[in-house]
């Protein structure tokens, strides 16, 4: 019996399973699949579970049930690609005849002095918890400072402020304007939300060092209740210390069938994979959807195409708060409460069809 074992339940990896079980799954392969909590965490919304505008349990997805699958709990230490194991803490560890690593991300502190120390985080759904506490016991006037206005920060500031309007918040962005990628009318847009609401904005910020308490943008203190930090993110620290190929930001250099050179049995999937779009849960989708096809063939003996087509993305979705959004679809800026209900209605999509 062959065992595909994946690491990570993430968006990634459940899309493997959504594709492979019940019915695509050879009768001579089992799933391993290890990760460190007993459910599918939907990401995308760990910012709104951190500014309590959530529950815990909405953003948790039961893991799909099938004889062959073998759900392990965890946590990753090694991944030894020549003796084909992976390595748990304080476990034996688990062997594989094919191996997909889904590990995701961990917050990048660009090596700003005390980043990693005195800011909290939504890059896991612990950290998000912890940051929820932490918010949501704040006294009124209390400031919280948010470095890096991506769209996680965006989210997080907009759903903060509707969930403790009696708070002061402060958005730190390095660019001149904010969503600098996308259209200006999506920048204006969104500032103009933040500024009706009293969300402070600081454009061209540089954040050189922090503190208990203080951030220091362009070496002047800025004083803080509580600093959060979305402003960059790594592969999973496994994954960088993995002996492969990487890119200038310390994602895995695949081949076109999405494996890792000279090595046709270990995949990377999502935002540790070297790919030519910015890491997302759509991106890691197509790319689960590719990695079953190559994979399937490889088990059945069959000739592999000789290329993949392009992974296509529908468009990027950000919500302000639960009644605004914004977005791009088909190329095409959208703004206000259709933005939103359409991102509420992908996520409705994702949690009770996909899921």
């Amino acid at each position: 019996m062959k065992n595909l074992v994946i690491l990570g339940g993430g968006y990634g990896g459940m899309r493997v399973l959504a594709r492979l079980l019940p019915n695509q799954l050879p009768e001579d392969v089992s799933i391993t699949l290890i990760d460190r909590v007993p459910y599918h965490c939907l990401k995308t919304e760990y910012y709104a579970l951190a500014a309590g505008t959530i529950s815990d349990q909405h953003i948790r997805v039961s893991y799909p049930e099938h004889p062959r699958l073998h759900i392990k709990y965890g946590e990753i230490s090694e991944i030894d690609l020549e003796g084909k194991k992976v390595h748990l803490l304080n476990e034996e560890p688990v062997s594989y005849d094919d191996l997909i690593i889904g590990l995701g991300c961990e917050d990048k502190y660009h090596n700003v002095p005390g980043a990693d120390i005195y800011t909290h985080s939504i890059q896991s759904i612990e950290k998000s918890r912890r940051t929820y506490q932490t918010l949501n016991n704040l006294p009124s006037g209390a400031v919280v400072s948010i470095i890096g206005a991506g769209l996680s920060g965006i989210e997080l500031a907009s759903e903060l402020n509707e969930s403790r309007p009696d708070i002061k918040i402060k958005l730190f962005d390095r660019g001149n304007r904010i969503l600098s990628a996308f259209p200006e009318r999506l920048s204006k847009y969104v500032e103009n939300w933040f500024n009706t609401r009293s969300v402070e904005l600081i454009n061209n910020s540089n954040i050189t060092r922090v503190e208990e308490g203080i951030l220091y943008n362009h070496d002047e203190p800025v004083n803080s209740d509580v600093i959060v930090w979305t402003a960059g993110i790594q592969p999973n620290k496994v994954v960088r210390e993995m002996k492969t190929e990487t890119d200038k930001q310390g994602r895995v250099v695949l081949t076109k069938y999405h494996n890792i050179p000279d090595n046709e049995h270990v995949y990377v999937v999502g935002d540790c994979a070297s790919l030519p779009h910015a890491p997302s849960a759509q991106l890691a989708e197509g790319q689960a959807e590719q990695i079953v096809q190559v994979i399937l063939k490889r088990w059945k003996g069959e000739e592999l195409p000789a290329s993949l087509p392009v992974i296509k993305l529908k468009g990027v979705m950000g919500s302000l708060g639960k009644k605004h959004g914004f977005g791009l679809v088909a190329e095409r800026p959208i703004t206000g409460r259709v933005a939103r209900l359409l991102k509420s209605g992908i996520l409705w999509m994702y949690k009770y069809h996909n899921g």
